[in-house]
C-alpha cells in the first residue's frame, strides 16, 4: 500500500514509518521539520510541508498524486497542554487547520482512509470514581487547547466520512514513552520519563506535583505505553480501514495498567543505576488523580494488544537517552 505519513520525522511517527517500510509498504513522509529531523526518515521520500501554511492543501493534493498515495497517517500536530493554554489561537490553526487542509486534499484525490492521532487529551478531568478505567464512551471534556484541537480533528473527520464517505479510525494515545530502537528516542523534553533523564543526567533532581490525590501513593497515575507498540497499533488501524465492517472509529491506545509517579522513578533509578530523590511541590491545576485506559475495545476488533511493560519502556527511553 502507498501510504503519506504526515509527522514521520517526529518521535512517533519515524516509528510508525519504519514498521511500515519493514513490512513493505511504500511511504512518503510529509512533515515541516520544525521538530522533525530527516535524519529519521532514512531512504522514505520527504515532503517538507507546513500543513497550516498558505497553500498546503495543493502542496498536499501534489503529494498525494505524485506519490499515487492510498491511505494517510496523519501525526503531525502541536502537542504541548501548557504552550496550548498560552496559544489557544495558533494551536488551532495549527492542528485544526492543518486537518482541515489534509481532509481537501485526500477529497480532491479520492484517498478515503485516514489514520488519524487523537489523544486522551479528550478526557480531559473524566467524572469517574477513582480507580475507574476509562472507555471510549466517557463523555469527552477537554480542559485544555490542545485536547479541544483533538476533539474537533475527530469531529471533522467524521463529518467527512457522511459527506464523502472518509473511512477514519482516530487513535486515543494515553502516555507514550520509551524507544524501539537507540536512534529513535523522545527528542522533546515534555513528559516525564524524558524530563525526569535530563534533570538527572545534569545533576538535578525530579519534582513531583502533589502527593496528596486519592491514589495508593498520593501520587498521580498515568497509562504509559510503550512507543512501539502503539506504533504497531497505528498498523492494525490501517488494515481495518480496508474492512468493509467498522463498527468503530474511536480506540484508546494504552495498557490497562496504571503506574504512579512515584512508581515510574523508582523504575528510572532502576533502570539508569543513578540516584533519585524526588521533591514534592504543590500539585499543576488541572492533573487528573488517575487516567488509565481501558483497552477492550482495540484489543477485540482491532487484535492489538501492548506487549511492553513499565521497566522495558523505562529501560529502553535509557538506552535512547544515552545513544543521543
Amino acid at each position: 500500500m502507498a501510504v503519506m505519513v504526515t509527522g514521520g520525522a517526529g518521535y512517533i511517527g519515524a516509528h510508525v514509518l519504519r514498521l511500515l517500510l519493514e513490512r513493505g509498504d511504500r511511504v512518503v513522509v510529509v512533515d515541516d521539520l520544525s521538530t522533525g529531523d530527516a535524519g529519521r526518515v532514512g531512504d522514505a521520500a520527504l515532503e517538507q510541508v507546513d500543513l497550516s501554511a498558505a497553500g498546503a492543501t495543493d502542496a498536499l493534493q501534489r503529494v498525494i498524486g505524485d506519490h499515487q498515495v492510498e491511505a494517510v497517517i496523519h501525526i503531525a500536530a502541536k502537542k504541548q497542554v501548557g504552550e496550548s493554554v498560552v496559544r489557544p489561537a495558533w494551536y488551532y490553526e495549527q492542528n485544526v487547520g492543518g486537518n482541515a487542509a489534509l481532509l481537501q486534499a485526500m477529497e480532491a484525490e479520492s484517498v478515503r482512509m485516514l489514520m488519524f492521532s487523537s489523544s486522551a487529551a479528550t478526557y480531559g478531568l473524566p467524572d469517574v470514581p477513582p480507580g475507574t478505567l476509562i472507555d471510549e464512551e466517557a463523555p469527552p471534556r477537554p480542559i485544555a487547547p490542545y485536547g479541544e484541537t483533538k476533539l474537533v480533528c475527530e469531529w471533522m473527520n467524521r463529518a467527512a466520512g457522511t459527506a464523502w464517505g472518509l473511512r477514519t479510525v482516530n487513535l486515543r494515545y494515553f502516555n507514550v514513552a520509551g524507544a524501539g530502537w537507540k536512534d529513535l528516542g523522545d527528542p522533546g523534553v515534555f513528559n516525564l520519563i524524558p524530563i525526569a533523564l535530563q534533570q538527572l543526567t545534569s545533576s538535578q533532581q525530579p519534582k513531583i506535583f502533589g502527593d496528596d490525590y486519592d491514589t495508593p501513593d498520593g501520587t498521580c497515575i498515568r497509562d504509559y505505553v510503550h512507543v512501539l507498540d502503539l506504533a504497531q497499533a497505528h498498523l492494525a488501524a490501517l488494515d481495518y480501514l480496508g474492512h468493509a465492517d467498522q463498527p468503530y472509529d474511536v480506540f484508546n491506545v494504552g495498557t490497562g495498567q496504571g503506574a504512579s509517579v512515584r512508581t515510574v522513578l523508582e523504575q528510572i533509578a532502576v533502570s539508569s543505576g543513578l540516584t533519585v530523590e524526588p521533591s514534592v511541590v504543590e500539585r499543576r491545576p488541572g492533573d487528573p488523580a488517575q487516567l488509565v485506559a481501558r483497552v477492550d475495545r482495540i484489543e477485540e476488533v482491532l487484535g492489538w494488544r501492548s506487549k511492553h511493560d513499565l521497566a522495558e519502556i523505562v529501560d529502553s527511553a535509557w538506552s535512547a537517552w544515552q545513544h543521543d
